[in-house]
């Protein structure tokens, strides 16, 4: 698996991963709410320490920096 995660990216998604376990832990979210938040958190924390996005790689798209070879090769 190439990475397709850029850090920006997995900064966000640590954000949305820790709002989710937020209203969780609080009981803002209950029932099938909770779940639904805790499997999308839980997606979003994996995704980021993984580094790679199987929707990103569906689609084509990545947000990791291209690596460019600065040098002029002579």
């Amino acid at each position: 698996m190439t990475k397709n995660v850029g850090t920006t990216d997995k900064v966000i998604r640590v954000v949305i991963a820790a709002v989710a376990a937020g209203l969780i832990i609080t009981k803002t979210l209950t029932g099938v709410w909770a779940i639904v938040a805790g499997i999308v958190g839980a997606a979003m924390l994996i995704t980021s320490v993984a580094g790679f996005c199987g929707l990103y790689k569906l689609f084509g798209m990545s947000t990791c920096p291209t690596n460019t070879d600065k040098t002029s090769g002579s």
